[in-house]
């Protein structure tokens, strides 16, 4: 079609996509092209701002490397993520679901271990936790051999991905559920950690004044056939950034709850001194049991980042 005036454009393109033989990419990029093309109508774009905005995108993809994935970064910081977690569970937005962000640094191929061990592979700063969880289907019941996956970030705030000085899948494990749908773990205390911010998640961030802190939190990923593969993120109740996570991540429904133990016995006795226990419950519900592709897929082997902080510009 010989393109007459800007009104005519938006129709050319929706008509070309009308060849595309699968229905539900049909209607995928249908709706991105109205909204994307009342998007440039609406904020009138200028050709300058248009150059821009392929540089940005073109450096999201140019900055993913097999240690860092810049765009899982971008989707988390502008709401994206979370937004299609919660529309995609919890009967569709409707009630509270123990789903949350994958992350972009989920490395598959941690070791398997036994419930109750320790997942700290080399000397790691932050405080013993030991965690027991809790899985059950959505009649209350408990989901026996489900692998739960484990990751997070050290007390010094890196993942092991990050950082050259831990040992390769420190931190990192896998687990399975018995009978009681249940598992146990040692660890240590995460912090919050701000996320990088050398690429085009930075320059965003910076627009809006917005800091780059995530609360401290311990992964959970939940695979059993014939249930859906869940991902959750269990956030610290005591963590300053929790009403202000950069990456909109945090629900009621996974405020951990860090308990103090300062006068007892560890369940391991070579841990002397104070300890922290973490239970939580996670629900998981019947549907498609695959697994993404992961963000990640290595060991970084450069020196381990500075943690640059921004400041969050006061209201």
């Amino acid at each position: 079609m010989i393109i007459d005036n800007q009104a005519e454009l938006t129709g050319a393109v929706l008509a070309e996509l009308e060849r595309a033989a699968n229905p539900r990419f049909r209607e995928i990029m249908g709706a991105a092209v109205r909204h994307l093309h009342d998007f440039v109508r609406d904020s009138k774009l200028t050709e300058m701002e248009f150059r821009q905005a392929c540089g940005v995108i073109a450096r999201l993809g140019q900055l993913t490397t097999p240690s860092h994935n810049e765009v899982v970064l971008a989707a988390g910081s502008l709401g994206v993520s979370a937004l299609v977690c919660l529309l995609n569970n919890g009967d569709s937005g409707r009630r509270e679901t123990t789903a949350n962000l994958m992350g972009p640094f989920w490395r598959k191929g941690s070791p398997r271990m036994e419930s109750g061990g320790s997942i700290v592979r080399s000397p790691t700063p932050g405080e013993p936790v030991f965690v027991q969880a809790w899985v059950r289907d959505e009649d209350g019941r408990p989901v026996a051999d489900a692998v739960v996956d484990i990751w997070q970030a050290s007390g010094e705030g890196f993942y092991e991905n990050q950082d050259p000085g831990q040992a390769d899948m420190n931190l990192r494990g896998q687990f399975v559920t018995d009978a009681r749908g249940h598992v146990a773990f040692r660890t240590v205390k995460p912090s919050g950690y701000p996320i990088p911010i050398t690429g085009p998640v930075g320059d965003l961030l910076r627009a809006q004044g917005r800091h780059n802190m995530r609360p401290a939190h311990i992964h959970f990923l939940i695979h059993k056939p014939g249930f859906k593969t869940q991902f959750s993120q269990l956030y610290s109740s005591d963590d300053p950034h929790l009403d202000t996570d950069v990456q909109f991540g945090v629900t009621r429904a996974l405020v951990g709850q860090y308990v103090l133990h300062q006068d007892e016995a560890a369940p391991d006795p070579q841990v002397q001194g104070r300890w922290y226990s973490l239970d939580h419950h996670f629900v998981i519900g019947r549907g498609d049991d695959s697994l993404p592709a992961p963000p990640i897929t290595a060991k970084t082997d450069a020196p381990r980042p500075d943690l640059v902080i921004l400041q969050r510009t006061p209201s």
